[in-house]
């Protein structure tokens, strides 16, 4: 069972640029994770387990929702706060940030902004603890980068609508007791609706053979017939701008994230390079090693530079939709990048469980994908700064 040493690195003094009560939330996640998660993640993403035991801790540490008010059952904090929470998460796995980013972003986000009065007091208190837990369904089988193309619908009957189609690649799934799922209307104008475990018809099947966020749940959705109460239906807002906004605060919580990954990985090769000896000397002494070090700390210094100013942005309401993606995009390629090369400083110890490098490659695979792939987000940048679409 590996210790978890980890400490931190801030190699521009941004700590300078945080509030004391930033500094708490990030070392109360910090010590929970290094506590409850980290003695086990390797051996769950060994054998493809999510630890579901996790959950109520991370509803206590505040990663469920914590921007929601306090008025329903959130801890009411800024933005900085909440992408100080993922990074610490996701220094761990992407999976275990990845749990908390859909429940907060892409779950609770959605009924809080768009949901009725009556359906924020029915669930965000109980999602903000994780005795509720909740999934997003956009993605679907043959419409990832399209989303607008889906082809799940509901057609009304009576107090009730219809819904059928199926989602897929969907994290939570598996557990989940609500899902906010996006589906056409019959003038097929795109609504958000909360479908519940339980409805006939209504079926979440795991999905197998990941080599990547294996200490995650996915799963599909499957509806067939399923009758949802009208009183479901998110009424604050439609069209496909209502789910994008929910990946916004997604994509944010990952830019974040990724981060932590990149910092745990520049942090065990370090640690292993003033550790290993060869030729007489420890490696972090050869010129090579130095100079794979020193890009790593530069551009993770870099990625915190950008998105501590996205979060006062997002605090300030000025965050743009382009803006977030280059961050998103910017932050997963570089940690990416600084797995790659830490990987390659640990040799043949690189690809061991006895070190995480190769569990947070593995992850950042699908991080550099999900929620708007590499290139989508390049090419929302692209479309930002010339105002030609290359999309159509």
């Amino acid at each position: 069972m590996r210790t978890d040493l980890y400490q931190g690195h801030d190699y521009y003094l941004l700590d300078d640029l945080l509030t004391d009560e930033h500094k708490l939330i990030r070392e109360t996640a910090r010590e929970w994770v290094k506590k409850e998660v980290s003695p086990i993640i390797e051996d769950a993403a060994e054998k493809c387990v999510f630890p579901r035991h996790l959950l109520p801790g991370l509803g206590e540490i505040g990663a469920f929702g914590p921007y929601i008010p306090e008025a329903y059952g959130g801890p009411g904090l800024d933005q900085i706060s909440y992408g100080l929470i993922m990074q610490e998460l996701e220094r761990c796995d992407s999976g275990l940030r990845s749990t908390a980013s859909v429940q907060s972003s892409l779950v609770m986000y959605p009924i809080w902004k768009f949901g009725s009065e009556e359906q924020k007091q029915k669930f965000l208190p109980k999602l903000a603890t994780g005795e509720m837990m909740g999934c997003f369904g956009l993605t679907e089988p043959d419409h990832g980068s399209n989303p607008g193309g889906m082809t799940t619908n509901f057609k009304e009957d009576g107090d009730d609508v219809i819904l059928n189609g199926a989602k897929m690649w969907i994290s939570n799934a598996p557990f989940a007791q609500v899902a906010v799922v996006w589906a056409k209307n019959e003038e097929g104008r795109i609504k958000g609706i909360i479908v519940e475990r339980g409805m006939e018809g209504f079926s979440t099947p795991t999905m197998h053979g990941k080599w990547s966020l294996r200490a995650s749940d996915t799963g599909e959705l499957i509806f067939d017939n399923v009758r949802v109460p009208k009183t479901n239906i998110l009424p604050g807002r439609d069209g496909l701008g209502a789910p994008l906004s929910c990946l916004d605060s997604a994509r944010y919580g990952i830019a974040w994230g990724a981060i932590g990954a990149a910092l745990d990985c520049y942090d065990t090769a370090l640690r292993y390079s003033q550790e290993r000896i060869q030729f007489d000397r420890p490696i972090g002494q050869f010129q090579l090693q130095q100079k794979k070090l020193a890009e790593m700390i530069t551009e993770i210094t870099k990625a915190q530079l950008l998105t501590h100013r996205l979060g006062q942005l997002r605090d300030e309401g000025r965050a743009t939709s382009p803006q977030i993606s280059m961050a998103k995009r910017n932050n997963v390629d570089m940690a990416l990048t600084v797995a790659r090369d830490a990987r390659q400083m640990l040799g043949g110890m690189g690809i061991t469980g006895e070190y995480p490098i190769m569990r947070h490659m593995m992850n950042l695979e699908s991080v550099v994908t999900y929620e708007g792939t590499h290139d989508i987000h390049l090419l929302i940048t692209g479309l930002d700064v010339t105002g030609l679409n290359a999309f159509v």
